[in-house]
């Protein structure tokens, strides 16, 4: 979630969900699992509604170039403050590919898209941080 009013309302929505459905607990994993399906679904329903855009791009090759960033570029605080800048779309299929761990067929199915445009959002996010670390990194080069 992109603001912190907006995370506490889906936080608070997915906890209401959590009461409210836990005769609906099947034992088919474990509490926490299903919780936190809840509350990935719960910030992902709220995107939907903000009407968050993802570009369907089917039969055009990417180019994957390494890039080599360096390792000051690389702290906890200046990725997280990169990837707030992302667009929802790339901010979103980044999020649940790196952090939750999901692969590209889970994403698409999550979100209603097709695998290869999981996969080029996820790509075009990742191109998109390391030049957003790049030039934060350059700007404040210059002003020191």
């Amino acid at each position: 979630m992109k603001s912190k009013v907006d995370a506490e309302d889906v936080l608070q929505n997915a906890f209401v969900d959590v009461f409210t459905k836990l005769h609906q607990f099947g034992y088919q994993s474990t509490p926490g699992a299903w919780i936190k399906r809840i509350v990935i679904n719960n910030c992902l329903n709220h995107l939907k509604k903000k009407k968050m855009l993802f570009e369907e791009i089917d039969n055009i090759p990417l180019v994957q170039e390494p890039v080599h960033i360096p390792q000051q570029l690389l702290s906890v605080d200046k990725i997280k403050s990169g990837m707030m800048q992302l667009a929802p779309g790339f901010r979103t299929v980044l999020n649940l590919y790196l952090m939750e761990g999901y692969d590209h067929q889970e994403i698409a199915d999550i979100l209603d898209i097709s695998v290869s445009t999981s996969k080029t959002q996820y790509s075009r996010a990742k191109k998109k941080l390391r030049e957003i670390l790049i030039e934060e990194e350059n700007s404040s080069v210059l002003l020191a």
